[in-house]
């Protein structure tokens, strides 16, 4: 009898498989039973038993309707959080390519600039992460005083330079999106360095051949970009604005508070459980909506 053999496809998903399974026995060893035990208290008041352990009471969704309509900042932080978002992913995404694409090319020290780039990665945990923070908020008020020092009485203000680009015609919402992306700079770049990578790795396995032909062609740089570089490394962009999306959120003050409500001051768990699956659940819709906009648009080679 002949035997039947695989297609391409699928040992490619068993290659797949294999690859993300060490993740998966993980994820329903251990992770499962946090999320079902999250969702279980969310919905209950837990109180620590004297003899040890707790005592869950079911109380339906009173912990939602504190969090949303009666914690004085769990709102506030959660949109600020969400505006977060809108501001560093899609600089992040388009940054973090364009870093890619100045270390993908051939120059001396290379190497060295790779890891110069890689190094927030390596720096950012820690007392060298706060370390960081301090000095940059040292830097930021000591240019701040510089500027207040030297700008004369009555002189030209930061509010002088948007009036120019307001009367320019630039849109009043472009330009606030340029203020606060200025303002969260030193974020972003330390939040590109995954991504730089894993842009570079894209940018390492399109074919030369691919741009042998675009060049006897005589397209263009900016045709080439547009028409070779940028539809094959479309796959790895879902990737990176999914992990940017998740990045943004595992860090950010919503996480915080959570924290602080379940492991300080009142030990609420039952709120604290509340606010992680109100916010598990936007970012879950967040990643369906924008995964589904941008596979729209992706390209797969085979």
């Amino acid at each position: 009898m002949r035997k039947k053999h695989l297609t391409l496809r699928q040992k490619r998903a068993i290659t797949g498989l294999l690859f993300i399974l060490p993740w998966l026995i993980g994820f329903l060893v251990y992770y499962v039973k946090s999320l079902i035990l999250t969702a279980q208290f969310s919905v209950s008041s837990i109180k620590m038993a004297d003899t040890g352990g707790y005592i869950s009471t079911f109380i339906g969704l009173d912990n939602f309707k504190n969090a949303l309509f009666q914690h004085a900042t769990f709102n506030q932080i959660l949109l600020q959080s969400l505006k977060d978002i809108v501001i560093d992913v899609p600089f992040i995404t388009f940054f973090s390519l364009f870093i890619a694409m100045m270390l993908n090319a051939k120059f001396k020290g290379r190497g060295l600039v790779r890891a110069i780039f890689f190094l927030p990665i390596l720096l950012g945990s820690g007392a060298v992460l706060a370390t960081l923070q301090l000095a940059t908020q040292n830097i930021q008020g000591g240019a701040t005083a510089t500027i207040a020092e030297m700008a004369p009485s009555g002189g030209v203000s930061v509010d002088y330079y948007l009036g120019i680009f307001i009367d320019l015609g630039l849109p009043i919402r472009f330009v606030s999106y340029i203020i606060d992306l200025v303002g969260r700079i030193y974020d972003i770049v330390r939040a590109s360095s995954v991504q730089i990578i894993i842009f570079i790795a894209a940018l390492q396995s399109i074919s030369p051949s691919l741009y042998e032909v675009s060049k006897i062609e005589g397209a263009t740089t900016y045709e080439t970009f547009w028409k070779v570089t940028f539809p094959m490394v479309s796959p790895l962009i879902l990737t990176n604005v999914v992990y940017t999306i998740v990045d943004s959120f595992v860090n950010s003050g919503v996480v915080q508070i959570a924290y602080q409500t379940a492991f300080a001051g009142s030990f609420d768990y039952g709120l604290s459980s509340a606010m992680s699956v109100i916010s598990t659940l936007i970012v879950s819709i967040i990643l369906v909506v924008v995964g589904g906009l941008i596979s729209k648009f992706t390209f797969y080679y085979n």
